[in-house]
């Protein structure tokens, strides 16, 4: 009935992928290879789980 007062797990989580890649984006930016692909990774992972978020419904 209302289930327009639950969040949305999914929005939460495209937030915290689109911060990665900005964070992963200064850090390149910056010279610092290391921390761009960890947090590239990081971020490819997170995109995985909102694929398989999605799919389900």
């Amino acid at each position: 009935m209302f289930s327009f007062l639950k969040p949305n797990p999914v929005k939460k989580m495209k937030k915290d992928y689109f911060k990665l890649l900005e964070k992963a984006m200064h850090a390149q930016r910056n010279g610092d290879i290391k921390t761009y692909s960890m947090l590239t990774a990081d971020a490819e992972s997170l995109w995985q789980k909102i694929e398989a978020h999605e799919s389900k419904q």
